[in-house]
């Protein structure tokens, strides 16, 4: 499952078809660009076994239970058939290879995080283009020449080490740098002597959603450790009761203080950030993806490391943006559904002092940079960067670069200059400087174009849902006449969950989709944080249906309005939007010409049984709860597949993903090739030595692109 959407880095390194159609095969227009043979191409038989569970006295097959092993020689072998076919036939496809060649184009470009100081450095990661990661680079100046300081594709072979978290000590002088093997979520972290760029002997292993916290002594650093799984279950395990810890530079991981834990509490998880003055530590307490958390605090001067409460009673979000005096200052939706700021006393929570009221806009999030606070907030689901004094007075909104999103914003209060990124729909992500003096923005670095921005139109349409919430939409397509005579290939996205914000981003896929006479749609879906707490709880639990149809209007709207129709209509979610596709496929199939549902939750009766699964239980609820069962038995993908016909499908997973574990779109696909009953494929593609996403390498990144394009054009077609 993908983490929530943060605004700002403090780690800058850091159908059914019409009676006998067949559209996939014959196509409109240019149309699609599969050949019929691949008609008699029929996917692997999947073996069936006798499992079945009893939920509040509902019975429930699960035939495909034994896919469930990943690791499995036999699932392995089964994963390999898929895959064989998958390739089957998308290999007939002709513009494959010009795909790739131009995906491959595009991509190769070198691109920059936004620079951050550490001690008497600056430091960012850089991509010089086809690398297969990003290396971490240490320079004098933010826009200076700059030198290796860690490259993580000298870590493997094949570009699967990924370099995973970066934190220097406060005197720039120590690294500790996290990788993390095969996209896995487990990360191990190691220290580096940046003087002498040798690794020492520390080696922390069974880390997981972990920063590395340094006290300003530069001794050593707080993260957050999981008890060692099993042998053989290390993919597949229940992630539970995590401890933050104290790790000491030079000392074995086994000697690590425990600073805080809850074994009454198996699903909560600790962070911790030393404030800016060295002084005290933050502690963070959340329990799942619960958007509300406590918050604690730790005197670092006495050496106790004694934890002590500060805002415990889970009644609101509370994150924390740095020192104000004493006071803590925190971005929280207390009684501000859009998000306010809030100075709170680490003396007496209960003096609290309102430093920027809420607003229409919701806040999503703040940094003190200087002797200023800049915030971040979301005006209709695209980023807005305003300025204010310490004290809350307004001092002015900065001008951004166009309809966009800010991905890192970095700085401390002893600098005098903020660094951020910011990137489009048709601009990739560029860093620039602010100015305090002008509150203005100097380009510092942007990515060499391969393609003109200004070929294409962007716009944000408005229409409703089913029940009347207003709703939003991107479009964004090639300027020039537009026919709306409901042919023009379209690929529409959504994710919908978690307080996610879905905002405009650079993505060298969905580009070359439109250069190719696509129009890409990106909608804003209740269940995201777009549009502050309210938005969020209309989207989770029992009303998890209202984004589905959110998503199903959106697809009314581009046919209603000839933009496309349910022969050119594609759904591509990932994650939580896996779930979304995979949930809007089976529920309305009519409506869609094809569907990616990408590394998706799609069996919500059994989310919860694995690695991290149950961290998601207060956004979905449990199979396990009497009332909320229904609700999961009434929307779950894998339990509501049936045998009707269905558009053509691409399923994808990474067969290391132990976030949602690969048995979710394995079970999935089988399902479906065995309910179709239409002549549209159902394929399953599985990366090898690859997790739900994150550290990816290159090279991989653009064979999938190019196999999603591929069947995108063997179904929508081209135009």
């Amino acid at each position: 499952m993908a983490t929530k959407c943060v605004a700002v880095s403090r780690a800058a390194v850091s159908m059914v078809f019409a009676a006998g159609a067949t559209m996939w095969l014959v196509g409109c227009g240019a149309g699609p660009a599969t050949a019929t043979a691949t008609s008699a191409v029929r996917p692997p038989e999947t073996r069936r076994v006798d499992v079945v569970d009893e939920y509040h006295g509902s019975r429930i097959a699960d035939p495909f239970r034994w896919l469930e092993d990943q690791d499995g020689e036999d699932v392995l072998a089964w994963a390999d058939t898929q895959n064989a076919h998958t390739e089957a036939h998308l290999a007939v496809v002709p513009d494959r290879e010009a795909i790739r060649a131009r995906l491959t184009e595009l991509w190769n470009v070198t691109r920059w995080s936004a620079p951050a100081r550490r001690g008497p450095h600056w430091v960012w990661s850089q991509n010089d283009g086809l690398q297969n990661q990003a290396v971490l680079r240490i320079a004098k100046s933010p826009d200076g020449e700059s030198e290796v300081l860690l490259d993580p594709n000298s870590l493997s072979s094949d570009g699967t080490v990924a370099l995973a978290g970066a934190s220097f000590s406060k005197d720039g002088g120590q690294l500790a740098y996290a990788t993390s093997d095969a996209g896995s979520d487990w990360i191990e972290w190691r220290v580096m002597d940046v003087a002498s760029r040798t690794a020492l002997d520390d080696r922390l292993r069974w880390s997981k959603f972990s920063g590395a916290a340094w006290t300003h002594d530069g001794k050593g650093f707080f993260y957050q450790r999981y008890p060692e799984p099993r042998a053989g279950e290390i993919h597949e395990a229940t992630t539970r009761n995590p401890s933050l810890c104290y790790h000491v530079i030079g000392t074995p991981q086994s000697a690590d203080r425990i600073v805080y834990e809850r074994p009454d509490e198996p699903n909560w998880g600790f962070g911790a950030e030393v404030t800016h003055d060295g002084r005290f530590a933050i502690v963070n307490i959340s329990a799942g993806t619960d958007r509300r958390n406590r918050v604690a605090w730790i005197d670092l001067a006495d050496g106790s490391m004694a934890v002590r409460p500060l805002l415990m009673d889970f009644d609101a979000q509370w994150d924390f943006v740095g020192l104000v005096g004493d006071a803590a200052l925190f971005v929280t939706d207390h009684d501000a559904p859009n998000g306010r700021l809030v100075a709170v006393a680490l003396s007496d929570a209960t003096q609290r002092r309102q430093v920027v009221p809420t607003c229409a806009e919701k806040l999503a999030g703040a940094r003190l940079v200087g002797d200023e606070i800049l915030a971040i907030y979301l005006r209709d689901a695209h980023d807005v960067l305003v300025r204010f004094a310490t004290d809350g007075s307004p001092k002015g909104e900065v001008v951004l670069p166009g309809l966009g999103s800010i991905g890192e914003l970095t700085g401390e209060p002893d600098d005098r200059v903020a660094h951020l990124t910011y990137e489009s729909f048709t601009r990739p992500s560029s860093v620039y400087a602010l100015d305090f003096a002008t509150g203005s923005l100097r380009l510092v670095r942007q990515p060499a174009l391969r393609f003109d921005p200004d070929a294409f139109d962007v716009r944000q349409v408005g229409f409703h849902s089913g029940d009347g919430t207003p709703l939003k939409m991107f479009l964004v397509r090639r300027k020039g006449p537009l026919r709306l005579d409901g042919k023009n290939p379209t690929l529409l996205y959504g994710y919908g969950g978690f307080d996610s914000s879905l905002r405009p981003a650079f993505s060298v896929e969905n580009l070359a989709f439109v250069e190719r006479g696509g129009i890409y749609a990106q909608a804003t879906l209740r269940g995201g944080g777009e549009y502050g707490l309210g938005w969020h709880l209309a989207g989770m639990r029992e009303r998890k249906q209202n984004v589905f149809d959110d998503f199903f209007a959106s697809a009314e709207f581009l046919h209603r309005n000839g933009y496309s129709d349910h022969d050119h209509l594609a759904i591509r979610g990932r994650s939580n939007g896996g779930l979304l596709a995979g949930a809007c496929l089976v529920q309305r199939p009519w409506l869609f010409g094809a569907a990616i549902p990408e590394v998706g939750v799609l069996d919500m009766l059994r989310y919860h049984r694995f690695t991290i699964g149950a961290a998601w239980e207060p956004e979905y609820g449990s199979a396990d709860d009497a009332g909320l069962f229904p609700v999961l038995r009434a929307y779950s993908p894998l339990h509501n597949v049936h045998e009707t016909v269905y558009p053509p499908t691409l399923i994808t997973t990474g067969d290391h993903d132990d976030r949602v574990l690969p048995g979710h779109s394995y079970k999935f696909a089988a399902t479906l090739q065995a309910a179709q009953r239409g002549p549209a494929p159902i394929l399953l593609r599985v990366t090898r030595r690859a997790g739900h996403g994150a550290g990816k390498p290159t090279h991989v990144q653009i064979a999938e692109a190019t196999d999603r394009l591929t069947f995108l054009a063997m179904t929508v077609g081209v135009r």
